[in-house]
């Protein structure tokens, strides 16, 4: 349904251009022939005008270049003029700016068939000549293509929209910035290493998109630390959860977070994870209010925990190995203390 919308929008911008009938109707033979009679009689007025010496194809090259720099600047003044209204018609920039991109084209696509018939060349010429390229190149425009059909599954699926923060999974590490601008070709985003990243569309349909800012922008971080079994698991427990709401931009407490059909404490929570081996697991749960620097808030949380522990008298478990040595079992304690490898010894051989 928004397809067809976008497309009646196009068309409700075309007619709005006032473009001549026989340059809107360019397919049709007989308004060809009208489109090549007319730029024939305003070349032939402009050399009624100009002097003989002034040679006819400097005039027509003149006529076809300022048909272009007035349709670029006409459509530029276009988009201006439509920019709101299309923005409230669809609600998403995305969507906005790719219907603007379109009518801009349409705009200089019609320009192009009248500067070419400023030049002398038929617009069948030109159809033809298109067929025959786009037949010669089709295995080099296919890409360009499946990218176009990329990026028209992007725009309608609404996975993610310009000014969302996203993080594209890879195989290495991931990708995590800020929506710039969303094309039919590429995805334009803002890293948070200030850097600047342009992907095909097509690239990022076969990749797994997290977004952080779709519905909710609070994401929930977990944190697990061990407690030796010697200490008081209450005690810790509490610890670790002051520790957490003792940062900034970690959500203190309130209603409880939903997600879906369930429901999650706002609030810090600390639970009992697992018995391990050299100590209790306990795991942090804490929801963060923006998800914009969360390896500072985990940097925060985990220090407060530190510094909490530190003062509390807690430790931290850590894997070590004990050595136990058993005289019993070595043989050069056995039979009464002699050393078999020792052949200067007691009982050994001189």
């Amino acid at each position: 349904m928004e397809a067809g919308a976008v497309m009646s929008w196009v068309l409700s911008a075309v007619m709005q251009t006032g473009l001549p009938t026989s340059v809107t109707n360019a397919t049709d033979e007989n308004n060809s022939s009208s489109l090549e009679q007319g730029s024939e009689q305003t070349v032939h007025f402009f050399r009624e005008l100009l002097p003989g010496w002034v040679p006819p194809w400097t005039i027509q090259l003149a006529l076809a270049i300022l048909v272009l720099i007035l349709a670029w600047y006409g459509s530029k003044r276009l988009v201006e003029l439509l920019g709101r209204r299309v923005a409230r018609q669809f609600r998403r920039p995305s969507v906005s700016r790719a219907v603007l991109r379109t009518i801009r084209a349409i705009v200089m696509f019609f320009a192009l068939l009248i500067a070419a018939g400023f030049l002398g060349v038929g617009l069948d010429n030109i159809f033809l000549s298109v067929t025959v390229l786009t037949a010669a190149v089709a295995v080099v425009i296919s890409p360009i293509l499946g990218g176009f059909v990329s990026g028209l599954f992007v725009l309608t699926d609404q996975s993610y929209e310009i000014g969302d923060m996203i993080e594209i999974v890879d195989t290495d590490e991931g990708t995590r910035g800020f929506v710039e601008d969303i094309t039919f070709q590429y995805t334009k985003i803002f890293t948070l290493d200030n850097t600047f990243l342009v992907i095909p569309n097509g690239t990022i349909r076969e990749r797994d998109v997290i977004n952080y800012s779709a519905e909710d922008p609070r994401t929930r971080l977990s944190l697990d630390i061990l407690v030796t079994y010697e200490g008081d698991l209450d005690v810790a427990r509490d610890l670790i959860e002051r520790s957490a709401r003792d940062v900034d931009s970690v959500i203190r407490g309130g209603p409880d977070i939903r997600i879906g059909s369930a429901r999650y404490p706002a609030a810090p929570t600390c639970y009992i994870n697992e018995f391990a081996d050299n100590g209790v697991l306990l795991t942090l749960r804490y929801w963060v209010k923006e998800p914009y620097k969360l390896l500072t808030v985990r940097s925060g949380v985990q220090e407060n925990v530190w510094e909490a522990f530190d003062g509390a008298g807690l430790e931290f478990p850590y894997p070590h190995t004990h050595v136990v040595f058993d005289e019993d079992d070595d043989p050069r304690f056995r039979d009464g203390g002699r050393d078999p490898g020792n052949a200067g010894g007691p009982g050994g051989l001189q």
